[in-house]
């Protein structure tokens, strides 16, 4: 071997850095001392430009590595040093990890802004690459910030898919995202995947599955987390939709209350999946809204009053359209129409309301019609041409 070595012009320190071992493992291995263990072969082999047969050839018997009876013996030692080689092994690499997180936070801030379609496009494309490394050498730890990284973007494509109505799409990446979760033992992603599902079923009218979903989602997350504020305002939006007054009462009191508890945001943007408590004020106002009860009004104007940048509409956070359809339903319940018709046109001009969505502004349409308000068929051309 050391002649095969010497003909290729490699020390013996590069061939041990060649096969990634340590330099008194190749020079037992020109010694006679030992023999490369199975899975050092194949790169040995590559190293020395042999094939396995050559490189058996090269190598011969050591008797310092077998017994009596002609079995071979392991190299504890050499065995121990591979392992520790094969642990530490990555094709991945801290700064790509880092690259991929940090890539999923820009992802989580810009959801309240961009339009769906343009953020499943960008979500996709870091999903597919997560795939890939997943595929690769990673070490322990590595593999764990992989999978966690790969459950946050699948419960994000699932949220943008519930956005777009595409149950099945949504229903499926939730699967993947609570399988992630498991798997790196990350409960606050597996509870988002609950409150998530909860909002789903919310959306197709099962507001009794979404109080069940919210309720699991609450018994997982962990305490004093995002997730588990998150699931209780969910709650709170099922039992309103129910009907059930004290409860969902009861469920705002514990959301205003968390909310508080986790102070003032100092986040210059809003990442979908780091509880801002300025988002109780946004879901109090859609819950006692569907409630029917008016005292929604100053929380919807409050977050209009926050969170609007400026006059024009197509530059409004998702929620400032939320709040306005908000508005316009607590406006209809006190017969006050003409505002409560201008408050859901700004809203469906504005181009924020996800499909997902549709159904609030068309229970705001539906309601004028009912009622022959003047400006009722200028809300139904609006909301023609926002759901077409």
């Amino acid at each position: 071997m050391s002649e095969r070595r010497r003909s290729l012009g490699y020390s013996q320190e590069h061939l041990a850095e060649r096969v990634g071992v340590a330099l008194s493992t190749v020079q037992r291995w020109e010694s006679g001392e030992s023999n490369p263990q199975p899975w050092q072969r194949p790169k040995l082999a590559r190293a020395l430009d042999v094939t396995a047969t050559q490189l058996s050839a090269l190598l011969g018997p050591s008797p310092a590595c077998w017994t009596e009876s002609g079995t071979e013996t392991v190299d504890d030692e050499t065995a121990a040093w591979e392992l520790a080689r094969r642990v530490n092994a990555s094709d991945v690499g801290g700064e790509t990890l880092t690259h991929l997180e940090r890539a999923f936070d820009e992802l989580a801030t810009a959801y309240p802004v961009t339009p769906p379609q343009v953020l499943l496009r960008r979500v996709r494309k870091h999903t597919a690459y997560v795939a890939q490394l997943l595929d690769k050498r990673a070490t322990l730890a590595e593999r764990r910030r992989l999978v966690t990284v790969g459950g946050w973007l699948s419960l994000l494509g699932a949220t943008v898919h519930v956005d777009l109505d595409q149950q099945d799409a949504a229903t499926a990446r939730l699967r993947t995202a609570a399988t992630l979760a498991r798997e790196a033992g990350h409960r606050e992603i597996e509870a988002w995947c609950y409150e998530t599902d909860a909002w789903r079923v919310l959306t197709a009218g099962d507001y009794t599955g979404a109080l069940d979903l919210s309720r699991a989602a609450q018994s997982l997350a962990p305490a004093g987390s995002s997730a588990l504020v998150q699931a209780a305002a969910q709650e709170g939006r099922a039992l309103a939709r129910l009907g059930e007054a004290r409860e969902t009462y009861a469920a705002v009191d514990r959301v205003q209350q968390m909310a508080a508890a986790m102070g003032l945001s100092e986040r210059p943007k809003e990442h979908h999946y780091q509880y801002d408590p300025a988002k109780a004020l946004a879901y109090t106002a859609t819950t006692l809204a569907w409630l029917g009860d008016r005292g929604a009004e100053p929380y919807a104007r409050e977050v209009i009053a926050r969170l609007s940048p400026s006059d024009d509409v197509q530059k409004w956070p998702r929620r400032v359209a939320s709040a306005n359809i908000d508005l316009a339903l607590v406006l209809l319940a006190g017969g006050r129409l003409d505002e409560a018709c201008d408050a859901a046109r700004l809203a469906m001009f504005s181009g924020r309301i996800v499909p997902s969505n549709h159904w609030r502004a068309r229970e705001v349409v539906n309601a004028a019609e009912s009622r022959k308000l003047p400006g009722a068929s200028d809300l139904r051309e609006a909301y023609e041409g926002m759901t077409a």
